[in-house]
Order: C-alpha cells, then sequence, then structure tokens
C-alpha cells in the first residue's frame, strides 16, 4: 500500500508505470563466419546489382521498386500502424466535445385536467462544452502506447525486409531468365548439329556406306535435344511472367541485356556475425515485436490499481432562446472519480499471465530468428565459394568434353572408330554444357543470398525508389509528430 500510496500522490506530476521495462536480449553470436572470403565492407551499403554490369537489370528493379504491389500493400500497412498509434497516443491528453440541442415538444392534456391558459407546447434549448481525462496514474496508456509505437516499428521494418525482397528476388530472377536463355541456345545449336548428322548419315546409307543402325542412334539423340527444347522454352515464360508480376505488371516479353557468361560478379559484401543484428529487417522486426509484448505486460499489471478520471461540463439550458446565453440559463458541472479493482475472479491475472506468455513467445521468436539469420548467412557464404568452385570445375570439364568430341569424330571420319564413340562424347558434352550453365548461374544467385542474408545499407539506398521511400515527411517525421487530437 505504500507504493500505491506514493504513486497517487505523485501521479499528476509525473505517474507511476508498472511492468517490466525492456532490456534487449543477450543473443550469442558466432565470433566469425565458417568460411573465409575476401573484405570487403563498402559494397554492403551500395547498390550492388549495379555492379553486374547489366544496365536492363538495373531498371527492372528500379521498376519493381516503384510498382511492385507488395511493397504497395506493405507502406499501407505502415499507415494503418501509424493510425493506431495517434488513436492510442490520444489517451495520454483531455478530450474535449460540445454538444447543442433545441427540443420542441407538446404535453398530452387528455389525461390530467389542466388550466385554461395551460400552454402544452414548449421549447427547450441546451449547448455545453464537456472535457474528460483519464488521468494515467500507473502507465497503462504509456504501456499501451509503447506496444503500439514498437508495432509501428516492426510493420515499418517488414515493410523494409519487402524491399530486400524484392530486388534480390529480381535480380535472381534475371539471372535465371539468362541461364535458361544460354540453355535454350545450347539445344538448339545442339539440336542444328544433330539434324546436319542425320542427314549426312541419310546420304550415306541410301549409298550402303552407314547401317540403318547409326542412322537411329544420330536420330534418337536428335530427339533428345529437340525434347529439351519445349521443356526450357516454357520456363523461360513462366520466369518473364515472374519477372513481371515483381514489376507489379501484366506478363510481357521481358527485355534482355548481358549474356549469362558476360555478367560482372560484384565482391562479397563483409561484417561480423553481431552486425546482421543491427542489419536485416526481419531480426529488427522480431525485437520489436518483443518491445511491443513486453509491454504488453506493464498494460495488463496496470489493471491491478485504481484509475482517476477528471470530466467537465459548461453550458446552458433555456426555454427562450433570447436568454439562452444570460446568467440565470447557465450550468456546469464538474467531476472527480477514483475506481478500481476488488474482486475480479481471476480476470486481471488471466490477462497478466497471457501477456507474460505472450512475451515468452515473442523472445522465442526473436532468437530463432538471429539463429536462422546465421545459418542463411553462412549457407550463403559457403554456397558462394563453393559454387564458383563447382563452376570452375565444370568449366574444365566442358573443355576437355568437346576435345574430346572433337577428336572422336576425327577418329570415326578417318574410319579408325565407330560413331558410337562420337555419340557418346556430344551427349556428354551436351549435359555437361546445360550444368555448367546452371552452376555458374547458382554462384551468382548464391552471391545474392549473401547480400539477402547480410542485409546492409543498400535496402535504404533502394528504398528511396519505392513510393515509401519518396515520401514527405519520411517515416521517423511521421512517427514523432502525430496531431495530439
Amino acid at each position: 500500500m505504500p507504493r500505491v500510496a506514493a504513486c497517487i500522490a505523485a501521479a499528476l506530476a509525473a505517474g507511476c508505470t508498472v511492468g517490466p521495462d525492456y532490456v534487449q536480449p543477450v543473443v550469442e553470436s558466432p565470433p566469425a563466419w565458417r568460411i573465409d572470403y575476401p573484405q570487403a565492407a563498402d559494397i554492403a551499403n551500395t547498390r550492388w546489382w549495379e555492379q553486374f554490369g547489366d544496365p536492363v537489370l538495373n531498371e527492372l528493379i528500379v521498376s519493381a521498386l516503384q510498382d511492385n504491389r507488395n511493397l504497395v500493400v506493405a507502406a499501407a500497412r505502415v499507415d494503418a500502424f501509424l493510425g493506431q498509434l495517434v488513436t492510442q497516443r490520444s489517451a495520454y491528453y483531455p478530450q474535449a466535445n460540445f454538444n447543442a440541442s433545441a427540443t420542441r415538444s407538446r404535453a398530452s392534456t387528455a389525461t390530467l385536467p389542466a388550466p385554461s391558459d395551460f400552454d402544452p407546447y414548449s421549447t427547450l434549448y441546451q449547448g455545453a462544452l464537456g472535457a474528460s481525462w483519464q488521468i494515467d496514474l500507473f502507465g497503462r496508456v504509456r504501456r499501451l502506447t509503447e506496444a503500439a509505437q514498437a508495432r509501428v516499428y516492426a510493420t515499418e521494418q517488414g515493410r523494409r525486409g519487402v524491399v530486400l525482397s524484392v530486388v534480390t528476388s529480381m535480380a535472381a530472377s534475371y539471372i535465371n531468365l539468362r541461364a535458361l536463355d544460354r540453355q535454350l541456345e545450347i539445344s538448339r545449336r545442339t539440336a542444328q548439329n544433330y539434324a546436319n548428322t542425320i542427314r549426312i548419315f541419310d546420304l550415306r546409307h541410301k549409298g550402303g556406306v552407314t547401317s540403318g543402325l547409326e542412322v537411329q542412334q544420330v536420330e534418337s539423340q536428335y530427339q533428345l535435344a529437340l525434347a529439351a527444347i519445349p521443356s526450357l522454352e516454357q520456363r523461360i515464360e513462366a520466369q518473364e511472367n515472374l519477372i513481371a508480376v515483381l514489376q507489379g505488371r501484366n506478363p510481357y516479353p521481358v527485355p534482355r541485356g548481358r549474356t549469362i557468361d558476360a555478367l560482372l560478379l560484384p565482391g562479397i559484401p563483409a561484417g561480423l556475425p553481431s552486425s546482421l543484428l543491427q542489419r536485416r529487417p526481419d531480426i529488427l522486426q522480431a525485437e520489436q515485436d518483443l518491445v511491443a509484448a513486453n509491454a504488453g505486460i506493464g498494460a495488463a499489471r496496470a489493471l491491478y490499481y485504481p484509475q482517476l478520471s477528471l470530466t467537465g461540463s459548461f453550458g446552458a439550458v433555456s426555454a427562450a432562446f433570447s436568454n439562452f446565453l444570460t446568467g440565470p440559463a447557465l450550468a456546469w458541472s464538474a467531476f472527480a472519480g477514483l475506481t478500481g479493482p476488488l474482486f475480479t475472479a481471476g480476470a486481471t491475472a488471466g490477462q497478466v499471465a497471457s501477456a507474460e506468455a505472450t512475451t515468452s513467445v515473442a523472445l522465442a521468436l526473436y532468437q530463432q530468428t538471429v539463429f536462422n539469420a546465421f545459418r542463411e548467412t553462412n549457407d550463403a557464404l559457403t554456397g558462394t565459394v563453393k559454387k564458383r568452385q563447382e563452376s570452375a570445375a565444370l568449366g574444365k570439364r566442358v573443355a576437355s568434353l568437346r576435345e574430346y568430341a572433337r577428336l572422336s569424330r576425327i577418329k570415326f571420319n578417318s574410319g579408325y572408330g565407330g560413331y558410337i564413340e562420337v555419340l557418346y562424347a556430344e551427349n556428354e558434352l551436351f549435359t555437361a554444357e546445360l550444368a555448367t550453365v546452371q552452376t555458374y548461374a547458382d554462384s551468382y544467385t548464391q552471391l545474392v543470398e549473401v547480400y539477402k542474408a547480410m542485409g546492409g545499407g543498400w535496402i535504404d539506398l533502394a528504398d528511396q525508389g519505392t513510393a515509401a521511400g519518396r515520401r514527405e515527411p519520411p517515416f521517423d517525421e511521421r512517427l514523432q509528430t502525430q496531431p495530439l487530437f
């Protein structure tokens, strides 16, 4: 009780805020990444996609940032939570209102006898200004406002996460598109080579030089190469449709820039694992969710304590409009009330227990988000290095198979070998070329995943191209300068 008395005494000056204040959880982060890589700290704070050297990719990303529908949704959600914050903040302050009315009525003369000069008609004019204020004695409003503000921050980080996703998805989709283009080119070229060989073997077969078995062997390889073309064409159109949706457009033929093997390779961004706690939007969002949940404990505990309300009104009531504002018509009232719980059958305790459990869930989700961030970044860094090694090895294999196929054909044309060896070499070369292109593209997309996993200042640069990023005033100003009424 002494604590309650002290809080009531100081309420009008400062008020008391019950419940735990937020303390950032201690998260153990690994001292370093599991794989060494070249350091280039400034890359994480630049428009890294421009380093691919493809103007078409740059334009696609600019278009996506301007018109992507998910970004529109995310920005609208931020505005919705800002509106809720304005509503919640208003509870800090007195609320003023007014009312005015004019009533014309007729009394019944059928039930009771009335004097002969009785006028059954009457008019009443009323008008008043009113005010009410619920003083935040124990910080319930402050805690609810703290939670509302944290949800705004969390939603803003969610929007920044969409910016991150749009940029990285567009980059990865374009890289995959150019890889499919290259694979389609290889398949068409290989099919054309087999078609030319079939014509030669048909002539040889008619001349009795080549058996029908060899003709059918070449035909089977020709059909294999042809079969790859429709599948690749279908995948290319699907990839174009995906790029169009990322741009907020209907499907259309996406323009092309550099070929997959002509794209430049950006550097790998640097940063210690601990830096992810300040760079990744999903971690920042999860932490703000934890802040909001923690504030909910204080808001629930404040229900144990009394509430002080002040209300008042000042106006006039008159039967004649001519003396509506004169002294006799004036009326006013003032009221101060203190209410508090005596017995709630566990209702308040249940709310406190629920808020504490919600905070435990938010803490676990925050920790899990951090662990996933470390895992994703390690996976992306390892994948980048290993895919480059795999791509280099497959490139050497393609060179060897190309030479093998050339020598096999020379051997066959010289009459020292069968065509089955040529078919085997060319089939292996065709498969290896397709795999090499895919691995080459994977090495690029793994690098994109590194930027996605590590976050960085580049998200803010990309955000400048979105409608929300160009908005005036910017987010921080809108958050801090909210209307009071």
